[in-house]
């Protein structure tokens, strides 16, 4: 069932023997900041703050189970990425394990619904320029589509540039996040954490389904695992060291925003500026722009590279016009899927604009895409790898936790379902067309 360590996988699951020759380019340094990126992310401009609201003290118990339950589900798709690296992603898997409609739905989640997140991205990071420079917020909704277009430039030319340039971005990221806590943490009370859980078991359960937004993101880098180097040796240890380094931050913040703001948390858009404002000089809440500006790109940059990737496989196996297929082969720059995507963030900035900019239905309609690629993603998982074997255990459990999601996001599937409709009508038109006599 596996393929080569480096082979992607063509439409019909076998390896393109003309993409051998091909030297990925993509080793562990860059593939941990590629993971580090898409999963540290937006949230840490306001998550801890938001979990600290609704649990206390009890929201860094939240952190934790989120970090332990990330394990599984960052270890299936490592597995899988690992064994059946393709442009595809998660649709690549879904075509193996269960044909190519279920395939279709999975790429159609990712590509249409998981984008609607762009706007969200955007806005997190001009909140806080905004603030710093102290202007008008309605500012930060001109700047939030600017703030997106260095990352599509980057990605026009290549993941070979926008990797390394990703490492930088990652790099400072974490040093940066290192250092707020650094300076914060003196400023912490005792008293703050006490009582330990101030809304009881519900309020962890509410922090824990906050921080489902920080955690989400181990799916994206499947799509870039044919430009990995070993890949079946540097994404496992790429995504262990990714699970690490953001578990650390994640955690290290909300330990500090609890000790340092205690009841005032969640009560600001810009909490990080608050964090720093207790103990750090004047000059702090310039390295908290930045730290929003790099959250910004490098979030962006890595989903840019993903969806770009995915557009074209997608042109490639059929479910997007074949036009945009040019770029899926590996080391092939999916330019054309790269416009699509630019097309599709423009389309959900214009209706973000025109709803008044409410970032709530976007974070909904991402979070339950995102939901359901995980769910046929560990399904296809448990019929793709060794059984009993590591990455098959860690199927097992992402099953049941993601089936607890599924079950979190009710109403808000909606979208989701939407999607999976407009790719059945699509099985059922090229059948039709399949069945015509030719002339």
């Amino acid at each position: 069932m596996a393929t080569g360590p480096s082979a992607p996988v063509a439409p019909g699951g076998s390896v393109r023997p003309t993409e051998a020759a091909h030297a990925p380019s993509v080793g562990l340094a860059q593939g941990t900041a590629l993971y580090i990126a898409a999963v540290l992310g937006t949230g840490i401009l306001v998550l801890p703050a938001l979990a600290a609201e609704a649990a206390g003290p009890g929201s860094i118990l939240a952190v934790i189970a989120l970090i332990g339950l990330s394990i599984p589900l960052a270890g299936t798709f490592a597995a899988l990425a690992a064994r059946f690296p393709d442009a595809g992603g998660v649709a690549t898997f879904v075509r193996l394990a269960l044909g190519p409609t279920a395939a279709r739905m999975a790429g159609y989640w990712f590509f249409f619904g998981v984008t609607v997140g762009a706007p969200v991205v955007g806005l997190l990071g001009a909140e806080y320029v905004v603030a710093v420079l102290g202007i008008e917020r309605w500012v930060a909704l001109v700047l939030a589509p600017v703030l997106l277009v260095p990352p599509f430039i980057l990605n026009a030319f290549g993941l070979r540039f926008s990797g390394k340039a990703q490492l930088v971005l990652s790099g400072l990221l974490v040093v940066i996040v290192v250092g707020v806590v650094a300076v914060a943490a003196p400023a912490s009370q005792v008293s703050n954490f006490s009582p330990l859980l101030p809304h009881g078991w519900a309020g962890v359960g509410l922090a824990v389904s906050l921080f489902v937004w920080a955690f989400a993101g181990w799916e994206a880098v499947t799509h870039i695992a044919g430009e990995f180097t070993r890949p079946r040796r540097t994404i496992p240890l790429a995504t262990a060291i990714a699970i690490v380094v953001v578990g650390a931050c994640y955690l290290g913040l909300q330990i500090v925003t609890v000790g340092v703001l205690g009841d005032r948390a969640g009560s600001s858009p810009v909490p990080l500026l608050d964090l720093v404002a207790e103990t750090a000089p004047a000059w702090g809440k310039y390295v908290v722009a930045t730290i929003a500006a790099i959250v910004a790109l490098g979030v962006v940059n890595t989903y840019v590279a993903a969806l770009a990737n995915l557009g074209a496989s997608l042109g490639r196996d059929g479910h997007l016009p074949r036009w945009f297929a040019k770029g899926a082969e590996a080391g092939g720059v999916p330019r054309r899927a790269l416009l699509l995507v630019a097309l599709l963030v423009a389309l959900y900035f214009a209706a973000f604009f025109v709803t008044g900019g409410v970032l709530t239905p976007f974070i909904l309609i991402h979070t339950s895409s995102m939901v359901s690629v995980y769910a046929l993603g560990v399904v296809a998982a448990l019929r793709l790898l060794p059984r009993f074997g590591i990455g098959w255990w860690f199927a097992a459990v992402s099953t049941v936790l993601v089936a607890g999601l599924l079950l979190l996001a009710g109403a808000n599937l909606l979208i989701p379902l939407v999607l999976a409709v407009a790719a059945v009508v699509v099985t059922l038109v090229r059948r039709v067309r399949a069945t015509r006599p030719t002339r």
